[in-house]
């Protein structure tokens, strides 16, 4: 805790940042909520905070339980943690997606710390809220699987992609103290065939494919499980 607490200290401009996106995010759940028609009554309020503290929970599991791809740089890794996540925003909202995603990645630092000065953290939030919330509210407007996949595999190549190439791997290179020219040498390695590799190529080649990856994985299975889950979830 005393090595969290010097990280936080040492990187109070980016916490900040962190927040203030945090914010945003909500605001843009919250808009999305009001556009797709989602109301909540008092009852609803009070399972939308058991839903999202269970599936927080579950996602901060699966998210130890993640492992490299072969065409990414090694700090780049795949996990399951947004299928509750994605769950809960399905069957709870935006808002409450944007939520669960929050505390699973609280609840990593807490229990495991940070290795990247949050940078890691960040991202996953980020890139996991630039899955669910079109996802989510494409799903409550029209509530067929074919707009809500259609969300999520534009949320992850697009948003993800976009916020990798113009934010985050500067971000990571700045705060981790490693050169973005080295982060970009990882990906020439994986693709030595490429003579001309600048960030918009490790992003196209590295990023992108795992974002599309992981989205398409984490959008079949819930496809797959969400309605009897979600029949659970209404009647607990």
């Amino acid at each position: 805790m005393e090595n969290l607490w010097k990280t936080v200290t040492e990187n109070v401009g980016f916490i900040v940042v962190i927040a203030i996106t945090a914010a945003v995010l909500f605001a843009v759940a919250k808009l999305g909520e009001m556009w797709a028609g989602v109301t909540s009554s008092q009852q609803m309020r009070t399972k939308k905070i058991v839903t999202i503290g269970m599936m927080s929970a579950l996602a901060f599991i699966l998210q130890i339980f993640d492992f490299p791809v072969p065409f990414a740089p090694p700090f780049y890794k795949l996990d399951f943690s947004e299928v509750p996540v994605l769950i809960c925003a399905f069957a709870m909202g935006p808002v409450a997606g944007v939520a669960s995603e929050l505390l699973k990645n609280v609840l990593k630092i807490l229990f495991r710390g940070t290795t990247t000065a949050f940078v890691g953290d960040y991202a996953n939030f980020v890139i996991g809220c630039s899955f669910i919330i079109p996802a989510a509210i494409l799903y409550f407007k029209h509530k067929t699987k074919k707009t809500a996949i259609i969300g999520c595999v534009a949320g992850t190549i697009i948003i993800a992609s976009l916020f990798n190439a113009f934010y985050l791997l500067p971000a990571f290179s700045k705060l981790y103290g490693m050169p973005l020219e080295s982060i970009l040498e990882m990906g020439h390695a994986i693709f030595s065939g490429f003579e001309e590799f600048n960030i918009l190529t490790f992003v196209a080649l590295c990023v992108a494919p795992l974002n599309l990856l992981k989205g398409a994985l984490v959008s079949v299975i819930v496809m797959l499980i969400y309605k009897p889950i979600s029949r659970i979830l209404h009647q607990v």
